[in-house]
C-alpha cells in the first residue's frame, strides 16, 4: 500500500472493504452450518490518519454494528464474485436478522437511515424475502469513487476553486463563517441569502466562505427544481446526502421567475449548510435566513484588478475603462483573458471587450440598438446640437467630476445623466439617441414597455431594478421609446392601484437619479410628463417640425454617396411637408422603385413612394406641394 514514499489510501481502503466482507461472509456461512474459514487479521490503520469509506459512512449517518452489516450484505454480491452463492442468490433482511451479530428490526423502518437516507434499496415482495440492493452512489462511495450522483447529473455541480476576491467581498465570506460557526450549536444553521452585485461575484464569495470553512461548494440551479412534491422531497434527501458524503455546502441559485414555492421547500427542508443566491431579496419560512448584500468592488479594487489582470494597461487607460464599466471580479478576469496583453491598441480592445461582456445579460430585457450614424445624419438647429453635444460631454467626463473631483461624496442622488427627447413622431429622436451611443462607443437598448410594465402589483419596479441593475455594469445607454406610457402624471390616489402606479414612479425617478450611464425618455407630448419628473431631469431636447430649409437639407442627406441620383432638385423636395423619419422611408422605397426600373433615382419613384406613405398614414395627399416635380 506504499507507492514510493507516498500512501496508497484508495488501495488501503479495499483491503478494509475486502476484510469485512468477509466477515459477514463468514457469518453467513456458519449460520448455514457450512464450515468458514478463519478470519483474516483486521486491517492496519490508515497511514495517513484516515478512515475508511465505510467507517466514514457509519459515522455520517449513524449507522448500528447490524445497520452497517446490512449495508455490507447488499453491497457484498457486487464487490465479491462469490457472495451470492453464499447467499443463494439473493441478500435479504430476513437472512440478515437470521446470520448477523445484533439484529433489530426497526433497521429498516422508514425512519433509520438506511431507508431514509436511501442507502439501500428494497426489492418486491414482503420486507424479510425482498431483495436489498444498494445503491449505486453508495457502492462507488464504498469502493472510493467519488461522484456525483447520477439523479443529480444537470442539477447540482462542482463550484470552481475559489479565486481571490477583493477585501469588501472577502469581507463578506468572513462574516458568512462567522454566522455559521456562532450557530454550530443551534439544530439548524440559518440559510445565507447572498444578493446584490452580480451572480458571479455571489458565486465567487459563496466559494470563498466554503474555502474558509475547508468545505466543498455545489451548485443547484433553481430554474431547473422539479414541481412535484414527491419529486422535491426526493432531491432534497439526495442533495442533503451528497453534502453530508462530501462534507459540502450548497449554493442554491435563483434566476428571475424560478419556481418560488420549490425554492422555499429546499430553503425549508434542507439541513445541511445553504446559501442562496438571489437578485430579489427572498423570505422564509420554518427556518432563519440570514441576508449579506455582496458589493461590487469600489474604484481603488477595480483599479487593482484590471493591474493584476492586465499588467501591460496603462493606469490612465483603466480609469478611463473604469469610468464606463463596473464590472465584477470575474467579469474583469473573463475579459482579460481574451485580450492580447502584447496589443498596441490594448485600451480600445479592452473598451470594446467589457462591452461585449455586459450585453450577454440584457437578454430578454431590452433590445440593442445597433448604430453607426453620425453627427452629420442630424439635422436639427443649433441650440438642440448644442445640447447633444453636451450631453455626450456630461457621460463622457462624468468621472472626473464625481470621482476624480469629488462631486459624488453626497450621495449618488442626482448624479445619473438623463434626458428627455420631445418632439413629434420622425422628427429624429432615437436617430439622436444612435448618434450618442456611436459618439461615445458605448451600446444602445431600447427598452420594451410592453415587457416592463406589469399589471400585478410590485413587478414592475422588479422588471426596472432588472433593467438598470445590468445596465450599471457597462454604463449603456437606455432608451425609453414613448415614455408617457410610464412616466406620465401621477394620479390621484383613489385605490391601491394608483397608489401602486404612484410607486412606480416614485421607484424610477430614484434609478434614473442615480443611474451611472445615461437614460434617454423619449415622448410626442411633453405636457404628458408629470412635472415634478421633469424637475428632476438633467437635459430636456425639443426637436421641432423641420422648416423647408431643414426637409431640403435632410433630403439632401438622406441618400447615400453611391446612390445614383436623377436630377433632383432638393428645394422643390422640401415643399413636402414631412418629417425627417418619413423622408427616410420615402427615399428607401424610391431608391427600391429605381434599382428595380434600373434607373438613377428621380423625381417619379420619389412620387410613387410619397403617395404610398400618405396612403398608409390615412391622410390626403397634398397635391399642391408637388407641384413642378417631374
Amino acid at each position: 500500500m506504499i507507492a514510493g514514499n507516498k500512501f496508497d489510501w484508495h488501495r488501503w481502503n479495499q483491503g478494509a472493504i475486502t476484510a469485512e466482507l468477509a466477515r459477514v461472509r463468514r457469518a453467513i456461512e456458519q449460520q448455514a452450518g457450512q464450515p468458514a474459514p478463519d478470519c483474516e487479521p483486521p486491517v492496519a490503520p490508515a497511514a495517513d490518519g484516515r478512515r475508511s469509506a465505510l467507517e466514514s459512512l457509519v459515522a455520517i449517518f449513524g449507522l448500528t454494528p447490524f445497520e452497517r452489516d446490512i449495508l455490507l450484505l447488499s453491497a457484498g454480491a457486487d464487490l465479491d464474485s462469490g457472495f451470492a452463492d453464499v447467499c443463494h442468490g439473493a441478500a435479504t433482511f430476513g437472512l440478515a436478522l437470521a446470520a448477523l451479530p445484533d439484529p433489530h428490526w426497526t433497521a429498516l423502518s422508514p425512519g433509520r437511515p438506511l431507508r431514509h437516507w436511501k442507502l439501500i434499496e428494497l426489492g418486491a415482495g414482503t420486507v424479510t424475502n425482498s431483495p436489498l440492493r444498494i445503491d449505486e452512489r453508495i457502492l462507488n462511495y464504498l469502493a472510493g469513487v467519488d461522484h456525483y450522483d447520477e439523479r443529480l447529473a444537470g442539477l447540482l455541480e462542482p463550484a470552481a476553486v475559489a479565486a481571490e476576491l477583493p477585501a469588501t467581498q472577502q469581507e463578506i465570506a468572513a462574516r458568512i463563517v462567522h454566522t455559521w460557526s456562532a450557530a454550530a450549536d443551534t439544530p439548524q444553521v440559518p440559510a445565507i441569502q447572498l444578493c446584490g452585485s452580480g451572480a458571479t461575484s455571489r458565486r465567487a464569495v459563496a466559494a470563498a466562505a466554503a474555502a474558509l470553512l475547508h468545505m466543498e461548494l455545489s451548485v443547484l440551479t433553481a430554474h431547473l427544481l422539479p414541481a412535484a412534491p414527491a419529486e422535491l422531497e426526493l432531491l432534497v434527501r439526495l442533495v442533503e446526502r451528497e453534502c453530508f458524503l462530501r462534507d459540502g455546502i450548497v449554493l442554491l441559485e435563483c434566476d428571475t421567475g424560478a419556481n418560488t414555492e420549490a425554492i422555499a421547500h429546499m430553503v425549508e427542508r434542507l439541513r445541511t449548510p445553504l446559501l442562496v443566491s438571489t437578485d430579489v431579496r427572498r423570505g422564509a419560512r420554518g427556518r432563519a435566513i440570514v441576508t449579506f448584500d455582496v458589493p461590487k468592488p469600489d474604484l481603488r479594487e477595480q483599479h487593482q484588478l484590471w493591474s493584476a489582470a492586465l499588467p501591460k494597461l496603462s493606469s490612465s487607460s483603466i480609469d478611463r475603462l473604469l469610468a464606463q464599466y463596473q464590472l465584477n471580479p470575474p467579469d474583469i478576469r473573463a475579459v482579460a483573458a481574451i485580450l492580447d496583453p502584447s496589443s498596441e491598441n490594448l485600451e480600445e480592445a479592452a473598451w470594446d471587450a467589457c462591452r461585449a461582456q455586459a450585453r450577454a445579460r440584457f437578454d430578454g430585457l431590452a433590445q440593442r440598438v445597433e448604430t453607426a450614424a453620425g453627427w452629420d445624419a442630424l439635422v436639427l438647429p443649433a441650440p438642440q446640437l448644442a445640447v447633444l453635444r453636451e450631453i455626450a460631454y456630461h457621460v463622457r467626463e462624468r468621472h472626473t467630476v464625481y470621482e476624480n473631483w469629488g462631486f459624488s461624496r453626497s450621495g449618488t442622488r442626482g448624479t445619473g445623466i438623463s434626458a428627455i427627447f420631445a418632439g413629434a413622431s420622425g422628427t429624429g429622436k432615437t436617430l439622436a439617441a444612435e448618434v450618442l451611443a456611436q459618439e461615445l462607443r458605448l451600446d444602445l437598448y431600447r427598452i420594451d414597455l410592453s415587457s416592463v410594465v406589469s399589471k400585478y402589483i410590485g413587478e414592475t419596479e422588479k422588471n426596472l431594478r432588472r433593467v438598470f441593475d445590468v445596465a450599471e455594469e457597462s454604463g449603456a445607454i437606455l432608451l425609453f421609446d414613448e415614455a408617457d406610457a410610464l412616466f406620465g402624471r401621477r394620479t390621484e390616489v383613489k385605490d391601491s392601484h394608483d397608489r401602486y402606479a404612484n410607486i412606480e414612479v416614485s421607484y424610477l425617478l430614484q434609478r434614473v437619479e442615480a443611474y451611472r450611464g445615461l437614460a434617454i425618455l423619449t415622448t410626442n407630448l411633453q405636457e404628458a410628463i408629470d412635472q415634478a419628473f421633469l424637475r428632476r431631469i438633467r437635459f430636456i431636447v425639443h426637436f421641432p417640425f423641420p422648416d423647408a430649409a431643414q426637409r431640403g437639407e435632410i433630403w439632401r442627406r438622406v441618400f447615400p454617396p453611391a446612390a445614383p441620383l436623377g436630377d433632383l432638385d432638393f428645394h422643390k423636395l422640401a415643399k413636402l411637408n414631412l418629417s425627417g423619419g418619413h423622408i427616410h422611408n420615402i427615399a428607401v422605397s424610391a431608391a427600391f422603385a429605381a434599382a428595380h426600373a434600373r434607373e438613377p433615382v428621380g423625381f417619379p419613384h420619389i412620387l410613387l413612394a410619397a403617395r404610398a406613405a400618405f396612403e398608409r398614414l390615412g391622410k390626403p395627399f397634398p397635391e399642391s406641394e408637388v407641384r413642378g416635380w417631374r
